[in-house]
């Protein structure tokens, strides 16, 4: 496991390596003298051992952002600068963190090939419908754009850097599930998610922002309450396997404004048929491949 550091240039230490073999790293706890057992979150390094530059706080958009971030709506711009995301090489290997502005800026995605750990959950309900959301229009990325049920990042803590079986990205999963759809968490229990695979894709947003991700891929079938958050999402509905092709269709023709969010399109194209056969027979187990990364575009 590497870790990688911006130092000052005279003083510079490109990156250490821990291996399970070492005496020191035995396991992500190996984290937990940078992360507060109070709140779960990271604590930042000195400031001659900080990773990435990163922003503590969002009034610092006014001097390290643009005009365009005076405008981000406030919870967006709070999650954007307080949010750490997990900074990982091609292979999944964790190597440091930094904002979640940061890691959607396409300079620094192209710049410093920034590529961080993300999910997609598709949860379907036992009609085996599946559910969609449209995200909200104050979205800094894809506002408005529809896609599978949930899409964010684990985030860098003690709960979510749990490698084994993926529970780190499953409890995030469960995390992002109630602050966007409000779901509460015992509809979804962690054991209950399925990770199939992994996919490493980048897509532009816009001019400015922008995705490169690592992203598991998390199929649960489950009832659930729902209650949107307004903040997150703009609409829902369930579909099936016609209904969503029906969008597709919508989407590729540029019928009433649909558009579709690219790593949901990229799921769609290469995986979501055949794996919807196993949702129908239960079988989900069978369809698991958590050892290849799909590099898609």
């Amino acid at each position: 496991m590497s870790l990688l550091f911006n130092t000052p240039k005279n003083f510079r230490l490109r990156s250490l390596t821990l291996s399970p073999s070492s005496p020191s790293f035995s396991s992500p706890k190996s984290l937990l003298p940078f992360l507060s057992p109070a709140s779960a979150s990271p604590r930042r390094f000195p400031s001659f051992f900080s990773t990435r530059a990163s922003l503590s706080s969002p009034a610092s958009a006014t001097t390290m952002g643009d005009a365009t971030d005076a405008a981000m709506d406030a919870v967006q711009r709070r999650l954007m600068f307080e949010d750490e995301c997990i900074l990982v090489d091609e292979n999944d290997h964790v190597v440091g963190h930094d904002t979640k502005y940061n890691c959607h800026l396409m300079e620094k995605i192209e710049s410093e090939n920034l590529l961080h750990r993300a999910f997609s959950v598709f949860l379907f309900n036992s009609k085996y419908e599946l559910l969609l959301q449209q995200r909200s229009a104050t979205k800094v990325t894809f506002p408005l754009v529809w896609t599978n049920t949930c899409c964010s990042h684990p985030l860098y803590r003690e709960s979510e850097l749990i490698e084994e079986n993926a529970l780190g990205v499953r409890n995030a999963a469960q995390r992002k599930l109630l602050d966007e759809l409000g779901i509460p968490a015992v509809d979804v229990p962690v054991d209950q998610f399925t990770p199939l695979g992994r996919m490493l894709y980048k897509a532009p947003s816009d001019g400015k922002w922008g995705e490169h991700e690592l992203d598991y891929l998390l199929f649960i079938v489950r009832d659930v309450n729902v209650n949107p958050n307004p903040d997150e999402v703009a609409d829902i509905k369930y579909v099936n396997r016609d209904e969503l092709k029906e969008l597709l269709r919508k989407a590729d023709a540029g019928e009433g404004g649909i558009k579709l969010s690219p790593w949901f399109r990229l799921v769609v194209d290469n995986f979501l048929f055949k794996w919807w056969d196993h949702v129908e027979k239960g079988t989900l187990k069978d369809a698991a491949d958590m050892k290849t990364i799909h590099g898609l575009t």
